[in-house]
């Protein structure tokens, strides 16, 4: 069955027939160009036509690949008179190619969209990354443009809320859809022995000690002092046999880097902190981890690191600010049968060394069931193909139930 659409042509009530083009700023290796990718795979499997629209890039060979259709398309304009000439061109673009549903991952892209689709009777669905930018902030009005799509996609119910209360969007209309994380990498069971004996030989690890890792860039919103005074606590109460590692890239703030070595010494503790810098197999240094610390100091619509390391079947002990309680489960918000993790005030050494003395202190096999329930969380919840398979579900109610 089909339904007309506002321009009077006929749109497909199924997702199977239906046309539907993304618009990212290029194909390149990047989080939307690899979610576009993966979600055009989808989209061909189920019978729909898989049209992606910009920049050239390393993905376009992988789409063309899979069936899909690449448009060469400079989204990322913030020149008035360009986004109106893109536009234009969009609107041409999707009458032409009878596009029944017009996805944009960027503002300038949803902003030239949104004014393509009039008259057209296509839908627009909005990918709203991060969170909104003040009133007064340039972006706003970009911000704004993503807003404004029949459906818009969230990166997590937080992000939901800070969108819905900053643009007045009903709630309806917002559906939060996690990125996805490449659980085929991200899996422990492909992560060899040889890679972690060379990981653990690099990074200097003794034979016996636990890891616990601290991923993430050095910047003072991390945590990481607060891991150094957690540690410092808990050295205080006993503890023996055990290396944290912060590995991350200091290059943003080299000063923050060295003031945090220098911490760990003036403490004592610098045997057992150590910083690695980047590491490039991040798989194999989840796999070291006995668990992993997100310290967060400060809220974040999405955690890229605590969904990894969850996918590789590592504990995680987060902060209990933003979008980590949604990623991270621990009581009081489920029971302790469905733990996955430990969840403590943000910039509070004292709990934190509490939550790692708690984890320390599990059984081993206690410890391999959390892991293994949050590995089971990840392929629910941020698997390539269950994200993807979620935002076909966003094309297909708009196109079965409208608006």
């Amino acid at each position: 069955m089909s339904v007309a659409g506002s321009s009077g042509r006929t749109l497909p009530r199924r997702l199977p027939g239906a046309t539907v083009l993304q618009i990212v700023r290029a194909l390149v290796d990047e989080p939307p160009a690899r979610a576009a990718v993966n979600v055009a795979a989808a989209l061909l499997r189920s019978g729909a036509r898989a049209m992606v629209a910009g920049s050239p890039g390393m993905l376009v060979g992988q789409l063309q690949a899979l069936g899909g259709e690449w448009v060469q398309f400079t989204s990322t304009t913030l020149n008035p008179i360009r986004l109106r000439s893109n536009a234009r061109a969009l609107g041409e673009l999707i009458g032409g190619e009878r596009i029944d549903v017009v996805h944009a991952y960027n503002g300038p892209g949803a902003w030239s969209a949104r004014n393509a689709i009039r008259d057209t009777g296509a839908w627009l669905v909005t990918s709203y990354a991060g969170a909104p930018t003040a009133r007064t902030e340039a972006g706003s009005l970009y911000h704004g443009a993503l807003a404004r799509g029949h459906r818009i996609i969230a990166e997590s119910e937080y992000a939901a809320d800070l969108i819905i209360r900053r643009h007045d969007v009903p709630p309806e209309r917002v559906i939060a859809i996690p990125r996805s994380v490449d659980t085929a990498r991200f899996d422990p069971s492909a992560v060899s022995a040889e890679r972690v004996a060379v990981l653990r030989h690099a990074w200097g690890i003794r034979a016996g000690w636990r890891v616990i890792l601290v991923p993430g860039r050095l910047v003072s919103a991390g945590g990481h002092v607060t891991v150094i005074d957690a540690v410092r606590i808990l050295v205080n109460g006993g503890m023996r046999g055990v290396a944290f590692v912060i590995a991350g890239d200091s290059g943003a703030d080299p000063d923050y880097a060295r003031a945090l070595s220098g911490r760990a010494e003036a403490q004592g503790i610098g045997g057992l902190v150590r910083r690695v810098g980047h590491c490039s197999d991040m798989p194999a240094a989840y796999a070291i981890a006995d668990m992993v610390i997100v310290a967060s100091d400060e809220p974040a619509t999405f955690n890229q690191i605590a969904a990894e390391a969850q996918a590789m079947a590592r504990p995680v002990i987060a902060s209990a600010i933003g979008v980590l309680p949604e990623i991270v489960l621990a009581p009081p918000r489920v029971e302790e049968d469905a733990r996955t993790g430990w969840l403590t005030p943000p910039s509070d050494p004292i709990d934190l060394a509490r939550a790692v003395a708690a984890a320390l202190a599990l059984d081993g096999r206690v410890r391999q069931d959390i892991g293994a329930r949050a590995r089971r969380l990840a392929e629910l919840k941020f698997s390539p193909a269950r994200v993807a398979a979620s935002t076909l579900g966003v094309y297909a109610s708009l196109l079965e139930g409208g608006g």
